[in-house]
């Protein structure tokens, strides 16, 4: 029995250290920005509740227009991939202008409905009780907030352009550099522009945002610029803007495959928020404390998440080139070994609960909301790192739609009515509806296992 579970499911050293190679540098990156994001947190959280509730509304909305930047451009992604692993420049540098021309219609898309409607969709999250704390201030903070972050989008979008396609071929040490870079200088103008140091003038979570857009633009440069002058090492870089043309089969391909990853990513995150939304409506104490956990736990979940990419880089180039079985192999132990370290970083997770939320200036309600939700979502984090690997084997093979219905349609279906039946037609507390949602994604445990077991996805989509 041992033995065939060893062989299954756990890798030699050779395969760990193929993966650890591909995954650590997009933890480093992952794990630093999530920590200069935790640390601009508790700056902002210093000032006050309302000023950390304003900015937490903002980022949450924000998240949704990552995501879908995320999501269509992760559609190119499978077949950039699978054209690295088949060593076509060509292929690679069409689906590079298929991420530029998206992002940019995505981004300008994204920027006109925030103007429009930026104040209304932050009022939607300031609906409950205040808590002592103060609505419209919070309101206020948000909206400033929103202004500021704004003019990052487009820096946002090339980046992700750029570094996508470099970890698709392999790359993953200079989005890493640059990406520490950006943090560091995110982290510093943050002290000196939110408390007004060495005499700047103290501008709170305005400095926030433009400390935050101040490093999109250094991390842009860095990438791009270094990219450009080592073509030699990217051969699929040269003649990328010679012609924004791409090849009429290519891009009905890349939309059948990933439109359904552009919608997913953007109704999944829009499901996020309307959770959230649910949520908020027990007081703005929910908000904040959600928000405490929420910076704790995505720091911890840089692990799994970074595992999770792994998979949709190392299986996309092993269908790429034709190599189903050891595809196959390599999938299971990825997933293993993504669910194995997840449960060791939940327990150090449960063990700081209790201690991380005094690190911020908030109402003691507050603070006691924060460390019950890191201690639920620490306990339902090995679920959610089996759920995100299984969610990237079937992407890799280019199985979209399957993972648009395994994703959006189930969060949106079963998550958010749970959230929302629970949160206005019952007195349940908050903690216990936030249990029953996680609960609830047993039943998406259950169907990733069958789905990936069957082998749904091993599929190459780059022949023809």
């Amino acid at each position: 029995m041992w033995r065939k579970f060893k062989k299954t499911f756990i890798g030699d050293r050779k395969f760990y250290t193929m993966v650890l190679a591909i995954a650590v540098p997009i933890m480093v990156q992952n794990g630093i920005t999530n920590f200069v994001n935790l640390l601009d947190n508790i700056m902002v959280g210093q000032i006050g509740t309302e000023q950390m509730s304003g900015v937490a509304i903002v980022n949450q909305l924000i998240m949704v227009y990552n995501l879908c930047i995320f999501g269509g451009l992760s559609g190119a992604g499978i077949f950039t991939a699978q054209y690295y692993g088949y060593q076509d420049h060509e292929g690679i540098r069409n689906t590079f202008r298929f991420k530029l021309w998206l992002g940019v219609i995505l981004t300008v898309l994204t920027i006109l409905i925030f103007v429009a409607q930026g104040e209304n969709l932050i009022q939607m999250y300031l609906n409950g009780s205040s808590d002592g704390g103060d609505l419209a201030a919070a309101l206020d903070y948000g909206k400033r907030y929103l202004l500021v972050m704004l003019f990052g989008f487009p820096a946002f979008m090339m980046v992700q352009s750029y570094a996508s396609t470099l970890r698709e071929c392999g790359e993953t040490f200079l989005p890493m550099k640059a990406g520490i870079i950006a943090v560091l200088v995110n982290l510093v103008f943050n002290y000196i522009l939110i408390y007004g140091k060495f005499g700047f003038p103290r501008l709170g979570v305005v400095g926030a945002a433009m400390a935050t857009v101040l490093s999109r633009y250094v991390e842009a440069v860095i990438v791009v610029g270094w990219v450009h002058l080592h073509k030699e090492k990217m051969p699929y870089i040269v003649g990328l803007y010679r012609s924004l043309k791409i090849p009429g089969y290519l891009i009905r391909e890349i939309m059948i495959k990933g439109t359904p990853l552009l919608v997913n990513e953007t109704v999944w995150s829009a499901a996020m928020a309307t959770l959230v939304q649910c949520y908020s409506v027990r007081g703005l104490s929910v908000v904040a404390g959600l928000n405490i956990a929420n910076t704790i736990t995505n720091l911890f979940n840089v692990v799994f998440v970074a595992l999770g990419n792994s998979v949709a880089i190392v299986i996309g180039q092993l269908l790429g080139a034709g190599k189903m079985e050891k595809a196959k192999d390599y999938d299971n132990k990825l997933i293993a070994f993504s669910v194995m370290c997840s449960i060791g970083v939940a327990v150090s997770m449960f063990v700081i609960a209790p201690l991380f939320p005094a690190l911020y200036k908030t109402t003691p309600q507050s603070k006691e909301l924060a460390a019950q939700f890191i201690m639920l979502q620490a306990v339902f984090m090995p679920q959610n790192a089996f759920i995100h690997a299984s969610y990237f084997t079937l992407r890799s093979g280019g199985k979209t739609m399957i993972t648009f219905f395994f994703d959006s349609v189930f969060v949106w279906c079963v998550n958010v009515p749970i959230a929302y039946v629970l949160s206005r037609f019952t007195g349940l507390h908050v903690l216990a509806i936030y249990a029953f949602v996680c609960i609830s994604d047993w039943i998406k445990c259950v169907i990733g296992f069958i789905l990936v077991k069957k082998g749904v996805w091993v599929h190459n989509i780059i022949s023809r």
